[in-house]
């Protein structure tokens, strides 16, 4: 797996009021930037009365030492994908590396 991609690992500060907490990624600091491998994953779009929306899934394999959580965001290709699920670690052999599930709506 050759690690050829420049990825960056942002940090969004939560913002809250009343109703919800969610990222503000107007805010987001990078914690980390390298490179890696990044594959595609799936494409799918939902179709419902309210919503008309497409979703860009890829996975990424980031190096062991990337730092990187669950609520952080990661920008490839100039786009910025949310993390899906907890970061798998992956020590048991030489090629050890992380691998991250990322996503994005793309309209």
């Amino acid at each position: 797996m050759l690690m050829v991609e420049p990825v960056e690992v942002l940090r969004p500060p939560r913002t809250t009021n009343a109703y919800t907490s969610r990222p503000d990624w107007d805010q987001a600091v990078k914690v980390w930037s390298g490179l890696a491998a990044v594959q595609p994953d799936k494409a799918f779009e939902s179709f419902s009365p309210a919503r008309d929306q497409s979703t860009e899934r890829l996975t990424a394999y980031l190096p062991f030492f990337a730092v990187v959580s669950s609520t952080d965001g990661l920008k490839v290709r100039g786009h910025l994908y949310e993390i899906d699920g907890e970061p798998k670690v992956w020590a048991a052999t030489s090629r050890r590396h992380l691998t991250v599930s990322i996503w994005r709506a793309v309209r």
